[in-house]
């Protein structure tokens, strides 16, 4: 979604230009295609998140089908799809038929970019709801995901159990309580990550849960997981920018793994247990989610509160994050089940393993480079066996 980025952060700064909506606006942002340039839609991120918004950015190369997935497991206000080649006409009525497809025909789709003046009707005629072409204002895109808010009927979603499941969570996260009839079972395993900011959870997770299906489905089994990913909320705006999920290949795995992003401040995991009954009881048999990852936020040495709602605990370290020292202090490290040396390939790994050794005991030491797959089976199998 191309537009003119000559306003100042500064106007979306400390100001919450959503509080008074039925609540607080969730959009997706995603690149359809082969346009391999998101310093715009990056752009459009921030201000839309210092405006108060929960911002799910699903990166570049996402097909109709992707977006369409994502949308629906976000339970999103409105999709707003950037597209900067020709096939427009092609992608964006795909778009809106995939989300009929899984039950999320009320979803608004957005579409911006190089869209040429004359191509705007037929976008319309094939359901897009609007579309910015080049020069449209920050104000204007931030308007137009406040105008996509309306309020959330608890029933959605027909006889389509995943779109129900995403409402269901949007209500629980909202203070509303379990919707009537809702089905609740807590998976059969629960597995949290946590680790200080830029350790590499995202990835590890994103790695874990392809991993899973993969495993999965070469013993023909379904093969479905679900990761719940909580990401900081701003103290200012109350805004949020969720984008953990674009670790994850959705364009391969499809519907295998549900994943949800969602904002907290602190470690504010009050809603979790339920949120996980929600998604152990939403689906039966082969489709049902028994593993359930859970991502915390950037975790400091003393916020431990996750290790009370898993089954397993995982806590990624990287190496160069202290000495020997901070290994003996109280906190983090006394909850893991399992420690993580992720980027192994880095400098001072040997260090870290070392050390860690003096604390673990009998707790396993899994080293792991996520962005190359390395290490992932053996982590998996010890966090589930």
């Amino acid at each position: 979604m191309t537009t003119s980025l000559n306003v100042p952060t500064t106007e979306f700064e400390k100001i919450d230009r959503c509080a008074d909506l039925p609540h607080r606006p969730r959009v997706l942002l995603g690149k359809m295609g082969l346009d391999g340039h998101d310093r715009g839609v990056k752009v459009i991120a921030r201000a839309l998140r210092d405006s108060g918004v929960h911002v799910i950015y699903s990166g570049l190369w996402q097909t109709p089908r992707s977006l369409a997935v994502s949308a629906r497991d976000e339970d999103c206000d409105v999709v707003c799809a950037s597209m900067m080649s020709n096939s427009h006409l092609v992608l964006g009525p795909r778009l809106v038929g995939d989300l009929r497809d899984l039950g999320r025909p009320d979803i608004p789709v957005y579409m911006g970019g190089i869209l040429p003046q004359e191509d705007v009707p037929k976008l319309i005629a094939g359901g897009i709801v609007r579309c910015f072409t080049t020069g449209v204002g920050l104000l204007d895109i931030v308007e137009a995901v406040r105008g996509a808010v309306k309020p959330r009927p608890a029933n959605v979603g027909g006889s389509h159990a995943v779109a129900q499941l995403a409402r269901d969570i949007s209500q629980l996260h909202d203070g509303k309580g379990f919707r009537a009839g809702a089905r609740r079972r807590r998976p059969a395993r629960v597995v949290g990550i946590t680790g200080s900011p830029g350790a590499g959870k995202s990835t590890l997770v994103a790695q874990l849960a392809s991993e899973f299906t993969r495993r999965a489905k070469s013993q023909g089994r379904a093969g479905r997981c679900a990761v719940v990913a909580f990401d900081p909320m701003s103290p200012i705006t109350s805004g949020a920018l969720l984008g953990d999920r674009l670790r994850v290949d959705f364009n391969t795995v499809g519907d295998s793994i549900y994943y949800r992003s969602l904002a907290i401040s602190g470690e504010d995991y009050r809603a979790l247990p339920e949120i996980l009954e929600l998604i152990g009881g939403a689906c039966d048999g082969p489709e049902a989610f028994d593993l359930v990852f859970v991502e915390t936020v950037g975790a400091g040495q003393n916020e431990t509160r996750i290790r009370q709602h898993v089954d397993r605990a995982a806590v990624v370290l990287t190496p160069g994050m202290g000495d020997a020292v901070q290994m003996d202090k109280a906190g983090i490290l006394e909850i893991a089940d399992v420690f993580v040396c992720n980027k192994a390939d880095h400098p001072g790994e040997s260090d870290l393993v070392r050390d860690l050794r003096d604390v673990a005991g009998k707790r396993p030491i899994i080293e792991t480079i996520a962005t190359k797959g390395q290490g992932i089976e053996e982590l998996l199998s010890a966090v589930t066996n």
